[in-house]
Parts: structure tokens; C-alpha cells; sequence
């Protein structure tokens, strides 16, 4: 636990209650007093039950399934706390949905990552803290200050600590290889990159592995583990290729169907992943980990209200 300055107030949507808990308890402040309600209609309402007037106010709320619902509801909260005179608000999203399209690949195509930064823009945010962004160039398309923490330290010091022999880092795709790069620096371990192509969304196949994994125990690391198509062709790749193990990790586990029933049958010694995305008891396999991400957040919220520089928690 540590403390912040006065006149922080954090409140929590209701995507992922659980890790807003755990940054008060990091930070040491209570959890702020708001009903959220739905109409019979299903339109969304709500209630701020204390006074946030010349505060500043920390929305914790990822835009996870159903996206929709959860996004519209912050939308709301934040249209709230700006309409109750608060002096600063702050959109806490450790998982920004949406983000996969940042750009037109096809003619007529949204742009939806720009859109819903117009729309937390409108509603009222001034700040956007959020966690490893599917691309990075979505912070140019908002005018506020955004802050994009990482995952990877808290990855690495996982993988540390298991002491693993021989291992390799595995980037699933080109896109991913500065990800998987620093994690094999920071594991002091060879680097290997999978060629693949994706003829459509959700669909990916694997093409060859460049690097050598045959004796390793491979770690696939990515941002995303959404149906986990991609991840279990590429453990079939390594184990074709003589990895003698293989664990994945991602920052995100949107974990859609049929993810769960794939990976159980994937051979796959450990899922692990963060809790930037709440996981029911559904949705987790006997091998996944959790790894918490409340510190960094907790520690980002302190350092932006008590006007710190936030880069240190990058390392």
C-alpha cells in the first residue's frame, strides 16, 4: 500500500471490479460511491453518491466483452463526473477495445481505434491511462495526454523466476518481433519469428519458424490472445520443429470462443496472462496464470496525480 496526494477519487465501471479493487488497495483509498443501472430497455444510468467537485477523478474501466455495453458505460461515467464540476478526469481502459483497426486496409473501412478516441475526447477525458495498445500510433489520435504501460516487465520477471533451461522467445507474427525481442533481452535468450499470414480476421496460417527451436522450451509472447487460433498453430509449428516445451503469454486474454476448448487441447504447459480483462472460471484452463497488473496502475495513478514522471514504470 502506498499513499497519493488529496483529492483523488477512483471509481470503477463494472468490466472488471475485481483489479479496481485491488489499485484502491495498492493506493490505499476507498473505491468511489457510484450505482450503475440499466433501464428496461437496457440503456445505461447512473448514480455518483459522493461529491467529486474540484477532484481528481480516476475512471478504471476496460473496453472489454461486451465492448459495446462496457464503452457506452464509460462513456456515461465520464460524462457524469464532468457535468459534477470534477477538475480532471482520467480514463483508466488496461484494455482499449477496438484497436485492431487503426487503419483502412480495405476501401470503405472504418477506423474504429480514431473513433472511440473522439469519442472519450467528447465526452469529457483528459487523460487516457491504458496498457500496451494493440499499435502504438493510436496515442496520436487523441489531443490528451495518454499513457501506454507494458505488461512485459511484469512477463519477464515471471519467466525469471521459473528459471527455465534453454529457453527461446517466439514472436507469433513480424508485427510482434520488438515485443518478443526485449523479452528475450530481458531473458537473456535467443530470439525466433514465425512467418504467417492471415487471409481474413481470426484466421491465421503459419507459414515456417525463422530461428532454431528444436531443444527449447519456447515462450510465445503477444499482445492479444483473442480465439487462439494463431497460438495453437504455432505450438504445433514448434513442436513439428523439435521445441521440447511450450508456454504462451499475451497482455490481454479477450479469450473468444473457441479459445478455451483450443488451448486445453493445445499442448500448452502454461497460459499465462494478465488481468487487464477479467477471467470467469469458464474461461480459464487448468495451465492458465494470472498475473496482476494492479501495482502498475496503482503506481501510474499516484505519479500523475502527484505530477511525477510516469516513464520509470516503462522499465
Amino acid at each position: 500500500m502506498t499513499t497519493t496526494s488529496k483529492g483523488i477519487k477512483i471509481f470503477s465501471g463494472t468490466a472488471n471490479p475485481e483489479l479496481a479493487r485491488e489499485i484502491t488497495d495498492y493506493l490505499g483509498v476507498p473505491l468511489g460511491d457510484m450505482e450503475v443501472r440499466r433501464f428496461k430497455d437496457g440503456e445505461i444510468d447512473l448514480r455518483i453518491r459522493e461529491t467529486v467537485r474540484g477532484a481528481k477523478v480516476f475512471v478504471i474501466q476496460p473496453t472489454c466483452s461486451p465492448a459495446n455495453e462496457n464503452l457506452m458505460e464509460l462513456l456515461v461515467i465520464i460524462d457524469a463526473l464532468r457535468r459534477a464540476s470534477a477538475k480532471e478526469i482520467a480514463a483508466v481502459i488496461p484494455y482499449y477495445g477496438y484497436a485492431r483497426k487503426d487503419r483502412k486496409t480495405q476501401p470503405r473501412e472504418p477506423i474504429t481505434a480514431k473513433l472511440v478516441a473522439n469519442l472519450l475526447t467528447a465526452a469529457g477525458a483528459n487523460r487516457v491511462l491504458t496498457m500496451d495498445l494493440h499499435a502504438g500510433q493510436i496515442q496520436g489520435f487523441f489531443d490528451i495526454p495518454v499513457d501506454n504501460l507494458r505488461a512485459l516487465p511484469i512477463l519477464a520477471e515471471y519467466f525469471n523466476q521459473k528459471g527455465l533451461k534453454d529457453p527461446v522467445v517466439v514472436s507469433p507474427d513480424v508485427g510482434g518481433v520488438g515485443r518478443a525481442r526485449e523479452l528475450a533481452h530481458r531473458l537473456h535468450c535467443p530470439l525466433a519469428i514465425v512467418d504467417k499470414r492471415r487471409p481474413r480476421p481470426n484466421v491465421a496460417e503459419v507459414m515456417h519458424i525463422i530461428g532454431d527451436v528444436s531443444g527449447k522450451k519456447a515462450i510465445i509472447i503477444d499482445d492479444i490472445i483473442d480465439t487462439g487460433g494463431t497460438i495453437i498453430q504455432v505450438v504445433e509449428a514448434l513442436k513439428a520443429e523439435g521445441a521440447t516445451e511450450v508456454f504462451a503469454c499475451c497482455t490481454h486474454p479477450v479469450f473468444s470462443s473457441p479459445a478455451i476448448k483450443g488451448l486445453e487441447n493445445a499442448e500448452l504447459s502454461e497460459v499465462v496472462v494478465t488481468n487487464t480483462i477479467p477471467i470467469p472460471p469458464e474461461k480459464r484452463t487448468k495451465n492458465t496464470v494470472v498475473l496482476s497488473v494492479a501495482n502498475i496502475f496503482g503506481e501510474a495513478i499516484r505519479r500523475i496525480s502527484d505530477e511525477l514522471s510516469v516513464s520509470v514504470l516503462f522499465d
